[in-house]
């Protein structure tokens, strides 16, 4: 099925223009300090009936504590994106035995109104469900759905009527290992996506080993010490249906950790996409892409494996985007309560600092224990602000530790580079033990909306309510000689700097437009995107308030790239 049109879409720009870098001036006043941000929870309204069942046993198994991934991308091309929430199984079969353990997608009917359409999009799924990674990896304009779970992952490809087929053994897909995430990223830049998978440890349902204080017999789930870490799996796209591991090949396979998400950018401006794996109590790993299909892991030397202290914390999710406006990817990180929120800002050369209390997050987030995320700018006014779904990992922790497990989620309005706690006044008052969140402007408004997951409880929709008069930006990328999705593709507007990509948070996904907000400016000067393909575009005069189809030139690529 085409992509239907959409009046949200401007079509018909200057076909010699390649956008790959996108700038916008932005005019907000620094002294009247950022606008608000404020958000209103419509779940049940929307009929958006969505519960995460994690099965939880005496036997406190730790794959019970660690799922919810959530994948939102428009599968029918209607313009309007739509919701996947991945779930569990029963314990200790892994099946889903009825479907209350259901993946379950949600067609955005338009108006905040979802409908269940599980059933006939044939995407239930199987196994104990992890994370979801959405994006068209066979370049047909449909946006495809891989589901990492505990030892069954599952590839499903759209149809284009509404239906998706199981394509995993054909594609070469394979399972037997617990994974958690997975991200969709062309390392080798040939116009198809390379699908990287992120596994945790070594475990099965036979596992019982006991830990907390039995003489109060008080069992908690164990220490992540206790599990033997995995490397990540990379799958080269052929090209024809089916993927190639080539984990060994490209220099992957000898890094083991207790993986819990995978994140991308081009870090160090060299053209080519790095990879960014947070570890749990494990120094974080960040793979430098060598242009020639082989990877280095550099974290330690970068700056990215561990925070000054040197102390490994139970990172979770990650955001490899520009928190600061200075044109390079910098990485935020969530953790459990008393380690902060690790911020690693890039200051180039392929160099990061610890920035986690100079951008002033470490002390705003201290106290709170983080899963899902992400970085996308609520207000409009031109800075990416941080939206994170809290919850501990431990269920008892209350007694053991000054912690809580159960939280409200948090937003930490961006001012100038640096974050504070908003939380309160923007309505997130919910608590419960929050896991993955996924955003995307749901109504087609302007304004980032989140969805978010919890665990035994029904998930949250977040209409973002903030107070109107800042003016916004949305470019929907279609590459020709890149990946369909331009996915890689480099951004600038104004100060603003953005690369394309579907991976988000915690083990989850947004195929969404590229969003940014303009604060007062309604006409955009200039849009610069260098594409993965090589094309260098630029759009000049471009008004504000609307989303911009920019289809990729095919005109040769610009000298030096």
């Amino acid at each position: 099925m085409a992509r239907r049109n959409n009046n949200r879409y401007l079509a018909g720009l200057p076909f010699g223009l390649t956008v790959l870098s996108v700038w916008i001036c932005v005019c907000s006043s620094e002294t009247a300090g950022p606008p608000p941000i404020r958000f209103r929870e419509v779940a049940a309204q929307a009929g958006l009936a969505f519960v995460l069942e994690n099965s939880p046993t005496a036997q406190k198994h730790l794959i019970e504590t660690m799922p919810g991934g959530i994948a939102v991308f428009d599968y029918d091309g209607d313009g309007r994106p739509d919701i996947y929430f991945t779930n569990g199984a029963e314990i200790p079969s892994l099946e889903k035995s009825s479907p209350r353990y259901w993946n379950r997608l949600f067609h955005n009917e338009g108006n905040w109104k979802f409908r269940d359409v599980t059933e006939q999009a044939g995407v239930a799924g199987v196994g104990y469900s992890m994370g979801a990674a959405a994006a068209d990896y066979d370049n047909d304009g449909r946006p495809d759905l891989f589901v990492a779970g505990v030892n069954r992952n599952t590839l499903y490809r759209n149809l284009g009527n509404g239906r998706f087929e199981d394509v995993t053994e054909k594609a070469g897909i394979k399972s037997g290992e617990w994974a958690v995430a997975a991200g969709w990223f062309d390392y080798d830049r040939d116009g198809k996506l390379d699908l990287w998978v992120v596994h945790y440890a070594k475990w099965s349902p036979a596992y019982d080993r006991y830990c907390g204080d039995a003489s109060r017999g008080i069992r908690i789930y164990c220490h992540p010490k206790y599990f033997e870490g995995l490397a990540s799996t990379l799958y080269h796209n052929r090209g024809d249906g089916t993927f190639e591991d080539v984990t060994e090949r490209a220099g992957i396979a000898k890094f083991a950790g207790r993986g819990m998400s995978v994140s991308f950018a081009d870090y160090d401006r060299d053209g080519w996409p790095d990879v960014f794996v947070t570890n749990d109590n494990m120094p974080n790993f960040l793979f430098h892409n060598r242009g020639n299909g082989t990877f280095e892991e550099v974290a330690l030397e970068a700056g990215t494996a561990l925070r000054d202290a040197g102390k490994p914390v139970a990172s979770m999710g990650s955001e490899f985007k520009d928190y600061d406006n200075d044109g390079l990817p910098d990485l935020i990180v969530t953790a459990l309560a008393g380690e902060t929120f690790p911020v690693f800002r890039n200051v180039g050369k392929g160099n990061f600092v610890d920035a986690t209390y100079q951008s002033r997050l470490g002390a705003a987030a201290v106290k709170h224990s983080g899963w899902g995320l992400g970085l996308f700018d609520f207000n409009n006014d031109g800075w990416k602000d941080l939206f994170t779904a809290n919850s501990h990992v431990n269920d008892r922790v209350e007694l053991f530790e000054p912690a809580v497990y159960r939280e409200p989620d948090s937003v930490f309005t961006n001012s100038g580079g640096t974050f504070h706690d908003v939380s309160q006044e923007a309505g997130l008052t919910l608590v419960k033990a929050h896991r993955g969140a996924a955003f995307a402007d749901f109504n087609g408004d302007g304004r980032i909306d989140a969805v978010v997951s919890s665990l035994g409880e029904p998930a949250e929709l977040w209409e973002n309510v903030s107070p109107g008069g800042q003016h916004w930006i949305e470019l929907r990328l279609i590459g020709t000689k890149s990946n369909r999705d331009g996915i890689g593709a480099q951004i600038h507007v104004g100060t603003q700097y953005a690369e394309m990509t579907t991976t988000v948070g915690y083990a989850s996904s947004a195929d969404v437009p590229l969003h940014f907000g303009l604060g007062t400016a309604a006409m955009v000067p200039k849009i610069e995107i260098r594409w993965p393909g090589g094309a260098v575009q630029t759009l000049t005069e471009i008004k504000a308030d609307r989303v911009v189809a920019v289809t990729e030139p095919v005109t040769p690529p610009s000298p030096g790239r």
